[in-house]
């Protein structure tokens, strides 16, 4: 670096500089040896490595995360304009690789993975869902959005309201408050509703009310897989949630679909989407655990289903529980199996991050191994293209998807 810089000068350790030069954004605070001034949080500062520069990153002491790097090029200018060039990176890649109706329902921002640290931003329609995880991105809010409205106005997208879910826990950790509102510095609807097509099949999403930003954008392409083999089926939808993999199975030609989840809730959200797509005399809803469902099943040695999903909630969203994660997603898909009739149909999933595909895949080989069956692979996925991975960012690569034969 030839000139001089005006940021506060962080400087990490061997073991830091090695994860970052592999690309890392992520320095923790014991991984900091020294600072040239106490930064305030929120601040801009630099990394270095000895002498070395290696990028700038939001600070803040509240986070153990103490830096989040977002920029690896020493002549950026951090003004609204790089900001903005950000965005207008970050929708060109969505414009590319979710294609025509696709973009207008799919994530525009997934933090991390488009150089901004702890946003996510979702597109229903003509509402964006926000969500915020970073002191830093907080700090410049006002910025991105704006940012984003004319981006989306260059692709003749209209703006018609930003809808805050600023709730996880993580906010906690970063010092911010909890929250969720709308953004009230542009013009907005009265409810928080979009009505919103994907794979053909419509939806009524509560963002508000609903978990995450509102949908769970991530599955659309293994939805759309899991329907392609679901003509003439008798399915088993678990953990419907809003009924999404339900309804593109029936939406795909399956002679029944039978949706479980344990909330009563998630279960009327999904009998009206049924309902708007004139599919409510193809599925069947049931408001029990699908543990227990699967159990009476297995009892019953039922073999009334040829095609059984599961999609369920994150089983660890840490290290120190991946065995029990993994305990039970090697019981679900048992249990599963021991259903299925020969030459039956498996779809299954994890959305955690710490239970790794390896982890992962041994949990389903040890249950085929139990259940006497063996395994014919159809299909291995992961999250739609708009949720990026980064391959030296391990932390963006969470959703593992299999399709596989019984028999």
């Amino acid at each position: 670096m030839k000139t001089e810089r005006p940021y506060i000068k962080a400087t990490i350790t061997p073991k830091a500089e090695k994860a970052v030069k592999r690309g890392h954004p992520w320095v923790y605070g014991e991984e900091i040896t020294s600072l040239s001034e106490t930064p305030a949080n929120g601040d801009i500062v630099d990394v270095f490595a000895g002498n070395s520069w290696q990028g700038s990153g939001f600070y803040n002491a509240n986070s153990k995360i103490t830096i989040r790097i977002f920029s690896r090029n020493s002549n950026d200018v951090f003004d609204e304009n790089f900001w903005k060039r950000r965005i207008q990176y970050a929708i060109s890649y969505r414009k590319t690789v979710m294609p025509g109706d696709d973009f207008k329902c799919c994530r525009l921002i997934h933090g991390e993975a488009d150089q901004m640290p702890g946003l996510t931003v979702d597109r229903y329609e003509d509402i964006l869902s926000v969500e915020i995880a970073s002191l830093g991105m907080e700090c410049i809010k006002d910025t991105i959005y704006i940012a984003l409205i004319e981006a989306l106005a260059d692709q003749g997208v209209v703006v018609n309201g930003i809808y805050e879910k600023n709730e996880i826990a993580l906010r906690t950790k970063e010092g911010l408050d909890l929250y969720k509102g709308w953004y009230d510095a542009i013009d907005h609807p009265e409810y928080a509703v979009a009505a919103i097509t994907e794979n053909g099949v419509k939806y009524h999403v509560d963002i508000e009310n609903g978990q995450k930003t509102g949908f769970f954008l991530d599955q659309k392409y293994n939805r759309a897989a899991a329907a392609r083999i679901a003509l003439g089926k008798t399915v088993l939808d678990c953990f419907t949630h809003t009924g999404s993999f339900g309804l593109n199975a029936a939406l795909g030609g399956a002679k029944h679909v039978t949706s479980v989840d344990i909330s009563d809730t998630a279960i009327m959200m999904a009998k009206e989407n049924a309902a708007l797509n004139g599919l409510s005399d193809k599925i069947t809803y049931e408001c029990a655990d699908v543990f227990d469902y699967l159990t009476e099943l297995e009892k019953r040695k039922s073999r009334e289903f040829d095609y059984i999903i599961l999609d369920p909630p994150a089983f660890t969203k840490s290290r120190e529980t991946i065995d029990s994660a993994g305990r039970g997603y090697k019981e679900i898909n048992l249990k599963a199996m021991k259903i299925l009739p020969r030459g039956g149909y498996l779809a299954t999933c994890s959305c955690s991050h710490f239970m790794s595909e390896a982890l992962f895949e041994k949990a389903i080989n040890s249950a085929a191994y139990d259940a006497g069956r063996s395994l014919r692979q159809i299909e291995k996925r992961t999250q739609a293209p708009d949720h990026p991975i980064l391959w030296n960012v391990p932390e963006t690569y969470y959703l593992k998807f299999y399709i596989f034969q019984v028999f």
